[in-house]
């Protein structure tokens, strides 16, 4: 990574310093100037939540109980090192059918021709079997090859003792060579691991 000043090696921590929103862009995004990181996940995974809790933020992402409220291509700059795309959820939408199907070129273009993209942050459902499009998004990434770094959302809702059980059934229907990360947002839960991730892929 490029950008090696003494702000820029301290915000590599957890939770970070300052965080930025450059925009929403739903057609065409800014040229990308840092080592940038997507989340993606269904609608209502709880991918609002989980951006705000990665950013130690109340409120940088929208939460809504109603799925498909973000609806283009949300850019945050954190500690002038990173960018994180929050992209429009995929699945079930309280929207039109125009709009659900305008989503889908959207996220291929960006994971298509986003040089700066170096890490994607799958979310899924802890308490959902394999779902055929997560299979089919971590098939679009592994075609294109993007990283993917998947990640079980809303793990608090398992009990423990049932949790590392649930996690290797789960990556082994998403075809992982072992478990998604557990994460809850409620409980802080594998927000280091995650985080962990993310310099490391951002360093690159």
């Amino acid at each position: 990574m490029s950008r090696t000043s003494g702000r820029a090696r301290k915000g590599r921590s957890w939770p970070p310093g300052d965080v930025r929103f450059i925009g929403s862009f739903p057609v065409d995004l800014p040229a990308g100037r840092l080592p940038e990181i997507a989340v993606v996940g269904r609608s209502n995974v709880g991918k609002s939540s989980a951006i705000n809790t990665l950013l130690g933020r109340k409120s940088a992402a929208r939460v809504s109980g109603t799925p498909g409220r973000t609806r283009a291509v949300n850019l945050f700059e954190v500690d002038s090192w990173l960018s994180v795309a929050d992209l429009p959820g995929y699945g079930f939408a309280r929207v039109s059918q125009t709009l659900r199907d305008s989503w889908a070129p959207m996220a291929s273009r960006y994971i298509a021709r986003r040089d700066t993209l170096r890490l994607v942050v799958v979310l899924v459902d802890s308490r959902r079997d394999a779902q055929p499009l997560d299979l089919a998004l971590l098939d679009q990434l592994g075609a294109a090859a993007r990283p993917a770094l998947v990640v079980a959302t809303k793990v608090d809702k398992i009990k423990p003792a049932r949790r590392v059980r649930t996690l290797a059934a789960l990556g082994a229907g998403l075809g992982l060579a072992g478990p998604p990360i557990g994460f809850s947002a409620l409980k802080k839960i594998g927000v280091p691991q995650v985080w962990k991730a993310i310099c490391r892929a951002c360093e690159r």
